[in-house]
């Protein structure tokens, strides 16, 4: 069995401060080592219900988070950005069984976490087809393209409620939950135990599991920026149009031609806004 994870930092337990999720601030190593416990606990998991070959994706800000040597063996780790359009899940193809996210957090202009964002801060609000779209959307429907079934998320708790309407069948643990400037959180311990438990569940409980379908009706992004020059710089984009002064629109019928936005639209902006972390 081959599992593949896929691990952010803002919905590690107790998060809530851009100062924790920045390489090289003081306050960041407490919650690199909590990050790198809480994918260790998933592996356990994924490792106690029968998985011989696990991947992980550190899919936070430079991609180079997670303590390697503490991960069980034989785990693979994927480190930096290759460039490729699958980002997040980079790597993720038909030979894996099933998807486990760790660590995630709501959409961009949510109210669920006070780090939500999608991808970058340059971004104000992107929605898909009217509604918010949250990064465990989109790898999730990179997921169904590649017929590999989400089974276990753990991250805040208004994406664990996300979660569990688009994938009524996946394990969702809360680790948190914002309130405004700040989150309410587990215990760590608790948060390790119920993580190792719940992927350890998912995955004996969905071994007959289908990844479901693709939306067949086609798609259409929305991305507002937060200054009007990443939008009018993104309007030159193939296929893109300009919306209102801040905001652009992609229609098309292919998963791929979104990720592939999604990808370069977070450079269209000005060259010192910084982009913060994923």
């Amino acid at each position: 069995m081959k599992i593949y994870i896929s691990a952010d930092i803002e919905g590690i337990t107790g998060i809530t401060h851009w100062d924790e999720a920045i390489r090289d601030h003081p306050a960041y190593a407490e919650f690199q080592e909590r990050m790198t416990e809480e994918v260790i606990a998933a592996c356990e998991g994924a490792r106690l219900a029968g998985a011989k070959e696990i991947w992980v994706k550190d899919a936070h800000g430079s991609g180079r988070n997670i303590l390697a040597e503490r991960l069980p063996h034989p785990t693979r780790l994927i480190r930096g950005w290759s460039g490729h359009p699958y980002c997040m899940v980079q790597e993720l193809d038909q030979s894996f069984d099933f998807l486990v996210f760790v660590g995630y957090h709501s959409a961009a202009a949510s109210g669920g976490h006070p780090l939500s964002h999608t991808y970058s801060g340059v971004y104000n609000r992107v929605e898909l087809n009217g509604s918010p779209l949250s990064e465990f959307r989109i790898n999730n429907y990179t997921g169904r393209l590649e017929g590999v079934p989400a089974v276990f998320i753990s991250g805040d708790e208004s994406l664990c409620s996300e979660a569990i309407a688009l994938e009524p069948d996946i394990v969702a643990i809360a680790t948190h939950k914002g309130v405004g400037h700040s989150t309410v959180g587990l215990h760590p311990t608790e948060s390790r135990s119920r993580i190792q438990d719940g992927v350890k569940q998912s995955i004996i409980g969905g071994r007959d599991r289908q990844a479901l379908p693709m939306p067949d009706d086609g798609f259409i992004l929305t991305v507002s920026y937060r200054t009007h020059v990443g939008a009018y710089r993104a309007s030159f984009y193939p296929g893109l149009k300009l919306v209102s002064d801040n905001t652009v629109q992609l229609e098309t019928a292919e998963w791929f031609e979104v990720l592939r936005f999604m990808n370069f639209g977070r450079y269209f902006c000005y060259d010192d806004i910084p982009l913060p972390a994923r």
